[in-house]
C-alpha cells in the first residue's frame, strides 16, 4: 500500500476484530473495521458451519492487507485480500473479502455522511422488494407447511420460498416425491395465485430426478425452481432450463466473478442469486449483475444470514435496474438478534424502504454478544429433520 498517496476522509484502517452471536439457528459473525479518525465500519462474516475459522482468517488477514489501507481505496483492497493471499477464493476466504467489503462502504458511507447506496450508483427504487425464506421449520406435512405459509402471508410477505424435499438426495423415493409435491400443493392452495412461490433444490438432485421434478411442479406457476441440480453438473443446467416451464435461479455458492464465470458462459439459469456476504460484497456483486444483465438475467441476491446482511443488501440492490427480489431470513431470528443489531431496517409489507443513515446505518451492541456467545451448532441439510433448523 502506498502511503504517500493523499489519505481520505476516513484516515487510515488501524485496527480489524470480529464477534460472533450465537442463535438457535446458527451463529452469525461480524468484522468491524477502526481507522485512526475514530470511524468505525460493519460488516457480515457469517459461515454457516465454520465461523471459527471465518473470524481467524478475518484477523489474519487484517494483519497482512488491511493495517495502514485506506479504506475509500475498495478495488486496490479487493485485489490485495483476493489475489494477495495467493490461494485464494473459496467459502471462507469469499466470506471474508465480502464482510470487509461491506466494513469499508460503511466507513465511506460514515465519512460522507451519506448512505452506502449512494456509492453504488444511487436508487432507481423506492423499496426493495423481498421474499420470505426460514419460515417452514417444524413438522414436514402438507397441513404444517399450509398453515405456516398463511401466517407469513398474513405479516405482509407477497412471495414466499421453502424446500419441500427433506433429506432428499440424488433421487427421491416415490413415497417422498409425493409428500414433496403434496407440500407444494398445500403452500399454493393455502396462499392463492397471487403470491410468488419460489421452490429451493438445494443442490441436491441427479438430472434424472431434476428433469422429472420440473414437469411435475410445472401445475403451481412457480416464481423458480433454485438449484435442482448441483454444481459439479454445471454443464446441464441449460439443457434442464431448456426442459423447464418456470425459470431456474442458482449462484449462492460461487464467491466471485471469476468462480460466476461457468455459470454465464453456459447459460446454467435466468436468475442469479450471488450473496453480499459471499460473491465480494459492494464492489463484486455489482459486476456480477452487470454480466448478468449482459446475458439477459436478472439478479435475486441470496441472504441466508443476519439482518444486517438484509440491510446492507437493501443498499447493494437499491440500484440495480435488473434487480428481481431479495431474500430474508429475518422472520426466523430472535427477537435478541436485532437488540444485537440496532439500526437494522424492518421489513414492512414485503418491502424494506431506502436507508438514510449514513453509512450501512448498523452498528454492533457489543453487550448482547456478550450475553449470547456462539453456540456452534451444525445441522446437517441431508439429515432426517434438517428443516427444523434446531427448533422442534
Amino acid at each position: 500500500m502506498d502511503h504517500d498517496r493523499p489519505v481520505g476522509p476516513a484516515g487510515r484502517i488501524s485496527r480489524v476484530e470480529t464477534l460472533t452471536l450465537g442463535t438457535a439457528w446458527r451463529d452469525f459473525s461480524y468484522v468491524r473495521v477502526h481507522t485512526d479518525e475514530g470511524l468505525s465500519g460493519v460488516g457480515e462474516i457469517t459461515h454457516p458451519y465454520r465461523s471459527r475459522e471465518t473470524c481467524l482468517l478475518t484477523e489474519a488477514m487484517a494483519e497482512r492487507h488491511l493495517l495502514g489501507a485506506d479504506p475509500f481505496d475498495v478495488e486496490e483492497i479487493w485485489l490485495r485480500m483476493y489475489q494477495g493471499d495467493f490461494l485464494r477464493g473459496g467459502d471462507i476466504g469469499g466470506i471474508v473479502v465480502s464482510g470487509v467489503d461491506q466494513a469499508l462502504y460503511d466507513l465511506m458511507g460514515k465519512a460522507l455522511g451519506v448512505p452506502a447506496y449512494r456509492l453504488t450508483g444511487g436508487a432507481c427504487r423506492d423499496r426493495v422488494p423481498v421474499y420470505a425464506n426460514g419460515w417452514y421449520t417444524g413438522d414436514r406435512k402438507p397441513d404444517a407447511f399450509a398453515e405456516r405459509a398463511k401466517d407469513v402471508v398474513g405479516r405482509g410477505y407477497t412471495a414466499l420460498k421453502f424446500d419441500p424435499f427433506g433429506a432428499g438426495l440424488g433421487e427421491l423415493s416415490r413415497a417422498e416425491r409425493i409428500r414433496s409435491l403434496d407440500i407444494v400443493a398445500a403452500v399454493r392452495d393455502a396462499v392463492g395465485d397471487d403470491v410468488d412461490l419460489m421452490v429451493e433444490g438445494h443442490a441436491r438432485f441427479n438430472f434424472a430426478t431434476a428433469a422429472r421434478l420440473v414437469d411435475d411442479l410445472r401445475p403451481f406457476d412457480l416464481a423458480w425452481f433454485e438449484e435442482p441440480l448441483p454444481w459439479t453438473h454445471i454443464e446441464r443446467y441449460a439443457e434442464l432450463r431448456a426442459r423447464a416451464s418456470m425459470p431456474i435461479s442458482g449462484g449462492e455458492h460461487f464467491h466471485n466473478r471469476y468462480e460466476f464465470k461457468q455459470l454465464f458462459a453456459t447459460g446454467a439459469v435466468d436468475i442469479v442469486q450471488p450473496d453480499l456476504s459471499m460473491a465480494g460484497g459492494f464492489t463484486e456483486l455489482r459486476k456480477i449483475a452487470a454480466i448478468a444483465d449482459l446475458h439477459a438475467m436478472s439478479v435475486a441476491p441470496h441472504n441466508s444470514n443476519s439482518p444486517l446482511c438484509t440491510t446492507a443488501s437493501v443498499h447493494a440492490v437499491a440500484g440495480l435496474t435488473n434487480l428481481k427480489i431479495l431474500e430474508t431470513f429475518d422472520g426466523m431470528v430472535e427477537d435478541y438478534v436485532f437488540d444485537a443489531l440496532p439500526g437494522v431496517l424492518p421489513v414492512v409489507d414485503g418491502s424494506v424502504p431506502l436507508p438514510t443513515a449514513p453509512g450501512i446505518g448498523v452498528e454492533l451492541a457489543d453487550e448482547v454478544f456478550a450475553e449470547h456467545p456462539p453456540s456452534h451448532r451444525f445441522w446437517n441439510m441431508f439429515a432426517d429433520g434438517w428443516e427444523k433448523r434446531n427448533r422442534t
